[in-house]
């Protein structure tokens, strides 16, 4: 139990450590918090750190404190990052927004069905019900696919093949966004995020992103931690809000609640004025960065299906270039289309890293709503091309 309890320990440490060396080092700042935490984690899965033997009482115990750190990080950190923006700005983006989620949910439904049609084989006699899961999983993330899975009931060594592929194929993605390649999607999409009324404002709602200095001197430390007991409060609110409408934890409810919470807390200018929320808000997140990369485990691919990996890659590769193309007649800005590809492919709480890295927190709200609508429609898209294939 005692290196169960290490583990956690770090799992807390190594981002206070990579906050330290943001505020100290150039090269740092270069390579981005997030992506050093993700790197971090990858480290931890490779070296089999945090994997325990399976069985026994030190993977139970490690498994449930891990699944409860990330079940809490997101929904503390979305409160901290939305309480100083500035929502005034962002009435403009409405209609990006739309196209921009209209956009890569049509690109998916056009990648699935074709890829249908491509790869299905007599050696998987369930690929319709393939081809619904990864329809939701990449409207809504693992929550859908999970759902989907089990309404079909969808046979379970299938289910860990295709979740195995689309990791595989999905996280290095992930990283690459994280990792700069946002930067390319500005080239190619180099439109301005609608939200800037002009260069004052722009300013008021970019300064000062990530600055941890000064995090917990005397005129920001209470101000910083009372913006962390909103967002307890409004989790709080969110969790029973769930428990009273579902009977469970919902996920759903839970992101939509609390985002709606924050963004009414964000229009009252003492709450907005709050020092270092966003600061506070990237410290969970990168927690959860580290957790999410420790997870990956590179004996979980096999042989498998080859013909299940190709419809994977298929769907990943043509949702996000037609997504990218009907970004670009659209003139959706570069990291509105970031933020929607990871909102839709992975899931909300995704959104935040992305946005950290990015260092325009601007488009966190559109990249939030997009994710929540996927986690709304994507299961019911799901079981209707289930049947439409069928």
């Amino acid at each position: 139990m005692i290196r169960v309890y290490v583990v956690i320990a770090l799992y807390v440490l190594v981002p206070v450590l990579i906050i330290e060396a943001f505020k100290r080092w150039n090269w740092m700042k270069k390579v981005g918090t997030v992506v050093a935490a993700y790197a971090i984690g990858i480290l931890f899965a490779l070296t089999g750190f945090v994997h325990f033997e399976p069985g026994t009482v030190e993977v139970a115990s490690f498994s449930k404190i891990q699944s409860l750190l990330m079940s809490v990080t997101v929904p503390l950190a979305i409160p901290l990052m939305l309480f100083n923006c500035d929502f005034k700005l962002w009435t403009k983006a409405l209609p990006k927004t739309l196209w921009s989620l209209v956009g890569g949910i049509g690109a998916v439904l056009a990648a699935v069905i074709s890829g249908y049609y491509i790869f299905r084989t007599p050696e998987v006699p369930e690929f319709n019900k393939v081809a619904a899961m990864m329809t939701g999983i990449y409207t809504g993330g693992t929550m859908n696919f999970n759902a989907l899975g089990a309404s079909l009931g969808v046979d379970k060594t299938t289910m860990a093949i295709v979740l195995a592929f689309e990791m595989v194929l999905t996280t290095p993605y992930i990283f690459f966004i994280i990792g700069g390649g946002y930067k390319m999607f500005r080239k190619i999409l180099p439109y301005d995020d609608v939200t800037r009324r002009g260069r004052k404002d722009e300013e008021v709602e970019t300064k000062d992103i990530e600055n941890y200095q000064g995090m917990l001197s005397k005129k920001n430390v209470g101000g910083m931690f009372a913006g962390l007991g909103l967002s307890v409060l409004f989790l709080a609110i969110g969790a029973g809000l769930a428990l009273l409408l579902t009977g469970t934890l919902n996920e759903l409810v839970v992101i939509l609640t609390i985002t709606t919470l924050s963004i009414i807390a964000s229009f009252f200018k003492k709450v907005r004025e709050l020092p270092k929320t966003f600061e506070l808000g990237m410290f969970f997140i990168l927690i959860f960065s580290v957790i999410v990369a420790s997870l990956f485990d590179i004996h979980s691919v096999n042989g498998g299906s080859l013909m299940i990996g190709g419809f994977v890659a298929w769907v990943m590769t043509c949702a996000a270039s037609l997504h990218l193309l009907l970004c670009r007649i659209m003139h959706v800005s570069g990291d509105l289309f970031c933020v929607s590809q990871i909102a839709l492919l992975c899931s909300p709480p995704f959104v935040p890293p992305v946005v950290g890295a990015m260092k325009n927190k601007k488009v966190l709200i559109s990249g939030i709503a997009i994710g929540l609508v996927g986690y709304a429609i994507g299961t019911y898209l799901g079981v209707l091309i289930a049947y439409i294939l069928n």
